[in-house]
C-alpha cells in the first residue's frame, strides 16, 4: 500500500470521527421533536405567527401531536428508523404548509416563512442522514462462526502432537525414593499411555 492510499484512508477516518454519530443525532432529533411538539400543543397560535403562516390552532396542535409521537418513538424504540422516516414525511408536510399557508401579503411574514422553511430543510437533512445510517446498521450481515473450531488443524491431526516434545517438569515427577516402587506396580509404558490419554483428553 503506497503513501497516497494510506493518507487517503487516514483522512477518511478522521472525517468519519469528526462527523456526528448517528445514535447521537437520532437522540437529539427525538428530544427536538418532543420540544417542538409541546410548543405547538401549548401555544399553537404563537408558533403559527413565528412561522409566518395562517393556519388554525387545531392543525397546529395536530402537527404537535405528530412531533411528540415521533420523538417518543425515536427515544423509546430499539429501532428508531420508522420514526425517523416519519419525521422526514412530517418535514415534507411542514414545507408544504409553509409554501401554501404563508401570509404572502406581509413582507415580515414572508421572511419568517422563508427562515422557517430553511430551518425545516436543515432538520430534514439530519432526519434523512440518521434514517439512512439506522437502515445501514440494520442491514449489516450476520457472521456465522459455526464452522470455526479454533484449532489450526483437525482434532485427529493434533491429537498427541503436544507429547512429541513434552517433558514432565521436575516438580511433577515421581520422587527418586519412590520411583522403584511405582515402576514395579505400574510399568513405564502403561504410565506413559495413561499420561498421553489424560493430556489428549484435556486437549
Amino acid at each position: 500500500m503506497d503513501s497516497r492510499s494510506e493518507a487517503k484512508q487516514e483522512s477518511g477516518r478522521a472525517l468519519k470521527e469528526r462527523l456526528p454519530q448517528p445514535d447521537s443525532v437520532a437522540r437529539g432529533l427525538g428530544w427536538f421533536s418532543i420540544a417542538l411538539g409541546l410548543a405547538e400543543l401549548v401555544a399553537p397560535r404563537m408558533m403559527a405567527r413565528v412561522a409566518g403562516v395562517e393556519t388554525g390552532a387545531g392543525a397546529m396542535r395536530f402537527y404537535g401531536l405528530r412531533e411528540v409521537a415521533c420523538g417518543v418513538g425515536i427515544l423509546a424504540s430499539r429501532n428508531p428508523r420508522p420514526f425517523l422516516w416519519a419525521r422526514v414525511g412530517g418535514d415534507a408536510l411542514d414545507l408544504g404548509t409553509l409554501a401554501l399557508s404563508s401570509n404572502k401579503l406581509s413582507a415580515r411574514d414572508r421572511q419568517r416563512a422563508t427562515v422557517a422553511a430553511v430551518n425545516v430543510a436543515c432538520v430534514t437533512a439530519l432526519d434523512v442522514y440518521a434514517a439512512n445510517c439506522a437502515a445501514s446498521a440494520r442491514r449489516l450481515p450476520s457472521v456465522d462462526y459455526r464452522d470455526r473450531t479454533g484449532f489450526a488443524n483437525s482434532p485427529a491431526e493434533m491429537r498427541g502432537a503436544a507429547l512429541s516434545d513434552f517433558e514432565t517438569p521436575r516438580d511433577m515427577r515421581t520422587p527418586d525414593a519412590l520411583a522403584p516402587y511405582t515402576r514395579e506396580q505400574q510399568p513405564a509404558a502403561k504410565v506413559e499411555r495413561r499420561r498421553a490419554g489424560s493430556v489428549t483428553g484435556e486437549a
